[in-house]
């Protein structure tokens, strides 16, 4: 077993009460801006946008450090029609099968159906693996630990960092998902967990009306 080795910690950064409370203010004011988008723009996303936003995501937390995440981002407009299409194929099942009225019920504020035109029409789908073991050099499997935690979290950085950088993002999540691997050709150790939509919202983009919860719903200090 390998013994630990630690380091100086040099990263961390302190600043002023006032400072903090203002930094915390801002950051909080430019997430509430954050909404979820379904029409998007075809204009073009700078790859080194997504590239800068996906080594914030590499860098979360996770079990044991073995980050379980792989990031299969398409631009491709071949592979985007196919991954529409097997996507759109689930959620007709989904929209007219699989789905009980009380969740369709739950998801008619939204006005989702099983259409999905904007995985074709924007710039970029990053297709999010989970990796519930990574093979070592020799051959021999290494199990992985909290691993739907651990994409959670880095999957939520990204999404952040997009933001921050003036993109819109969307989650998508056909179920199931595994089609994904066979357009993707990722390898059986590895399942879908997520297929976040990224570009720049439409001029005419519209969201839902929704509210969120409110603080006192979410939140108890002891």
């Amino acid at each position: 077993m390998a013994e630990p080795n630690f380091i100086p910690l040099t990263t961390h950064r302190e600043y002023p009460l006032t400072e903090m409370h203002a930094r915390a203010a801002e950051f909080r004011d430019e997430m509430l801006r954050r909404r979820s988008v379904r029409d998007f723009s075809d204009r073009a996303v700078p790859r080194a946008l997504i590239e800068n936003c996906l080594r914030v995501a590499a860098s979360a937390p996770s079990g044991a450090n073995l980050q379980p995440w792989h990031f299969v981002v398409v631009g491709d407009p071949a592979i985007k029609r196919a991954i529409r299409a097997g996507a759109e194929k689930e959620e007709h099942e989904f929209y007219h099968r699989r789905a009980t009225p009380e969740w369709l019920a739950a998801l008619a504020p939204l006005g989702t159906d099983e259409h999905k035109p904007y995985l074709e029409r924007a710039p970029y789908l990053i297709a999010i693996f989970a990796a519930s073991y990574s093979v070592l050099p020799d051959g021999r499997p290494l199990k992985h630990y909290y691993v739907s935690e651990s994409v959670g979290i880095a999957t939520g950085m990204l999404i952040a960092a997009l933001h921050h950088a003036g993109l819109a993002t969307l989650t998508h999540t056909p179920s199931p998902m595994g089609f994904l691997n066979s357009i993707l050709q990722r390898p059986p150790n590895e399942k879908p967990y997520l297929l976040l939509v990224v570009g720049y919202p439409a001029n005419d983009a519209r969201v839902p009306a929704i509210s969120k919860k409110s603080f006192e719903q979410i939140a108890t200090f002891l």
